[in-house]
Formats: structure tokens, sequence, C-alpha cells
């Protein structure tokens, strides 16, 4: 058996700061991600690009993410958790200084995809690094800091971004040093960025890839000193587990996720929970809901406006998340936020085919929502964000983290990560085509994805609340979905 919860209680003082810093990554995530929302009309504007073009700049960082994601894994095998934070920290800065000086849609493009790159390596690297240090009896609510860090960050950018474009007049105008406020927007983000990389120096490295390692007496002390194992016999015990079931003969390749002939059950359940996270339309409304309000109507500092309350919501409801990861678990809580995000995104296509068409002075076609339709729709869209944000957000993390075997947790971990900045990208680059199509199509598309994403959470998804990282198996996922 493992060690007790008393025991790892006491432990609770030295993991606070190091799953603090690790979940930096994930303002820096948030941040990175959401900051594009407030400079997508700007760069367009400035670089002339068709709907399609923007929102391929927009999401072209998602690719990055993509590809971090992917290498995460393998590079925080190779050379450590810590030591990949600091990487993926230098990608942040150099992104956010590329982006703020970018000379066209071409650069720019590169680096956000650099930048992007940093936020996949941390999408990986952070939530298996918490998942390793954390206690077993605050694993769910630990794990959820990462979250908490990332909506952080987007409220942050969102804050900044309607700071910045306040001062200018307007994202698009010059503010300091002849640079337009859409470009300070990315440039801001090189402070924390640097903050992060320093921060990730001080500490400790995961006691399972110290034992991965062959540094046993290393991961001892990290036991006692950040995780709370106290007693030598239960630390040797708890090395014994984790020696036992991580895959110590070489780096975990794709093929380790391969059972007869076949992806593994439980990795099928993690690209499912990736997936459907993103096809429910969650990120459209951090990077588009600028472009989107000012659209039907909302002039562009009541939309940086709408975009702070929405974040703040954001921010609420991951609070919620953590309150309730520990005591309720993982599964029903997905379930009743799958249904609460239908019934969001199920209103907002409803109120946006109440939209009217009229033509304003210059022959340009305007959009408004007539009557209460305007509050329903924004009242609808927090609604979405409220069950996301205490749900879907955290959770998935909290669950791709903790529930594959030791031996696969790195490499699959990398493939799902890879799959979720997938899902995102193809969502994020098609909504400005979907959205000139029929915003009802779009959101009514969103609204079938998490009713979908119900179904498959009450068929699929095991519950993980309280099981031992070195319990999770193939078989012991079967046993919990009969």
């Amino acid at each position: 058996m493992s060690t007790t919860s008393s025991s790892q209680d006491s432990g609770i003082g030295g993991v606070a700061w190091v799953v603090l810093v690790a979940a930096f990554g994930g303002f820096l995530f948030g941040f990175d991600t959401a900051v594009i929302n407030g400079a997508v009309g700007p760069i367009q504007g400035e670089f002339g690009l068709s709907d399609l073009a923007i929102g391929f700049t927009v999401s072209s960082a998602l690719l990055g993410c993509m590809v971090g994601a992917w290498a995460g894994g393998s590079l925080s095998d190779r050379i450590g958790r810590q030591r990949s934070m600091m990487v993926a920290a230098a990608l942040f800065f150099i992104s956010a200084l590329g982006s703020g000086l970018a000379f066209g849609a071409v650069d720019l493009i590169f680096w956000r995809v650099l930048g992007g790159i940093g936020v996949g390596m941390a999408s990986v690297i952070a939530p298996a690094y918490i998942a390793e240090v954390a206690p077993t009896n605050l694993r769910g609510r630990l794990g959820s800091m990462w979250q908490m860090a990332i909506v952080v960050g987007i409220f942050m950018a969102a804050a900044s971004n309607a700071f910045v474009a306040n001062i200018a007049g307007g994202a698009a105008d010059q503010l300091w040093w002849g640079l337009e406020a859409w470009r300070w927007m990315f440039l801001l983000e090189s402070g924390p960025a640097l903050l992060y990389g320093l921060l990730a120096s001080s500490i400790p490295e995961s006691p399972r890839y110290l034992v991965s390692r062959g540094r046993d007496k290393q991961a001892a002390k990290v036991l006692e000193d950040v995780v709370g194992v106290k007693g030598e016999a239960a630390i040797a015990q708890k090395v014994r587990e984790i020696r036992e079931t991580i895959n110590m003969e070489a780096r975990q390749k794709f093929r380790d996720l391969i059972v007869s002939g076949k992806l593994s059950p439980i990795v099928w359940v993690g690209l499912g929970l990736a997936v459907f996270q993103q096809f429910v339309g969650i990120n459209v409304i951090f990077y588009y809901s600028n472009t989107l309000w000012q659209a039907v109507g909302i002039a562009e500092d009541q939309a940086f406006l709408v975009q702070i309350i929405t974040t703040s919501v954001n921010i609420v409801a991951t609070v919620i998340g953590i309150i309730i990861v520990d005591k309720v678990g993982r599964r029903i809580p997905l379930a009743v936020g799958s249904a609460g995000m239908a019934v969001g995104l199920g209103m907002m296509a409803v109120a946006f085919s109440q939209a009217v068409v009229t033509m304003g002075a210059d022959g340009e076609e305007l959009v408004s929502l007539p009557g209460a339709w305007g509050m329903i729709a924004l009242v609808s869209a927090n609604v979405f964000v409220l069950f996301f944000g205490a749900t879907w957000g955290p959770f998935m993390w909290v669950l791709l983290g903790e529930m594959f075997p030791n031996r696969v947790r790195a490499v699959a971990l990398g493939v799902t990560a890879s799959a979720n900045w997938a899902a995102n990208f193809l969502i994020s680059m098609l909504f400005p085509e979907m959205a000139d199509f029929s915003l009802v199509f779009a959101y009514g598309f969103y609204a079938a994805c998490a009713l979908l994403s119900l179904i498959f959470v009450l068929k699929w998804v095991p519950e993980t609340k309280g099981r031992e990282l070195e319990d999770m198996s193939d078989a012991a996922y079967k046993r919990a979905v009969r």
C-alpha cells in the first residue's frame, strides 16, 4: 500500500511552492494563447488578410503547440521536467519580442508558432510534474492549479489588452516608441516569461524522473521534503513502487501505447477528452470574442470590457472546480459540465438566429441583436464559460496528468495534448469561415459536440479520485468503467 494521507498532508507546505512555480507555465499558456484576441482586427487591417488568412494567423500558434506537446514528453524524459520548463520559458520570451516587432504576417506566424511550441511543452510538462510531486489526497486540487493559472493568464491578457488599447485610443493606434498598441499586447508577455525561467530554476526535479535515472537518493529527498513522505521505510517503499511501474530501460516511445496490436483503451479515452474539450468551441470565446461582439454592434471599448467579464467568470468557475475536484471526483462533474455547456451554446445559437442585418451609410452591412437578444447571447456565453471553467477546463488536465500508467505517462500525455492542440487549431482556424457562413451553425455545432461529450463521459471516462499513480493500469481502467 501507499503512504498514508496523514504523512502526505505534512508535505503540503513544501509542495505548494513547486506546484505554483510549475503552474506559472499555465499563466503564460493562457496569456500567450489569448493575447491575440485584442490584436485580430488591427493585424487583419495592417497586413490586409482575408478571413481564412486571419484565421490561420490567429491559430498558427496552435501548430507550434502540437509540436511542443508531442516533443515535450520526450524532452522531459531526456533532460528532466525542470530543465524542460526553462526551455519553454525561453521560447515564450523570444516569441513575445518577435511577435511585437513583426514586419508582416509571415514572420508574425513564425514567432507565434515558436511561442506555441513553448505552450505545448508547458501543457505536457507541468501537469505531469504536478501529478508526480503532489500527495494523492491533494492531487486533484493541486493539479487544478494548472488550469487556474491558465485562466488567470487569459484574464491578464484581456486586462492588459484593454489597458494598452485604452491608453492609445484603440488597438491599431500608436502607443510608446511609435509602436501600435497591438504590438505592445505581445511585448508585455516578455516580463512574465523571464520570471518563469528564473522561478523554474528554483524547484527540484520530479522524483519519478530521478528514479528513472537511478538517482534514488535525490528522489528520496524530494519525496520527503516536497511530497511529504515521512520515515526511511515509507520513502524506500515509495521508491520501490515508482521503480516497479516506470519504464527505466529506454525513453518512452509511441509504440509503448500499443497493446495487443491496438492503441491502449485508456489512450483512446485521453484522446476523446482532449478533442471534446476543444470541439465545444471554448477558445473561440477567448480568441475571437472582441471581433465577435463588435460584429454584432458592440463598440470596441465595450467588447474589451465584455472579454474581461467573461475571463473573470472563467476564474470564478475554476475556483469552483478546484474546490470540488477532490471532494466530488472527476467523472460526475464532467457530465454536469457537458450538459450545462450544451444549454449555454444552444441558447447562443438561438440568440444569433435573431440577428438583424442593416446597411450603413457607407453601404457596409451592420449586424445587431435586437431587443433582449444581445443580453441573452452575453449571458449564454458566460453560462457556457461557467460550466466549462468549473469542469472540463481543469478536469481534463487533471485526468490526463494522472490517468495513464507510469510506464507510458509522458508519451501518452504528449500524444493526447497534441490532439488537444490539433482540435484547437482546427476549430480556431475555421471559426471565421463558419461565422461568415452562419453563427447559428457555428454555435449549433459546438452545442452538438457538448451533447456528444456527455455520452462519452458517462460511457467511457473512469473515476481516478484517490488512486495512486502507481495503481494506474489498463486492467484497472477496464474494471473502473464496467
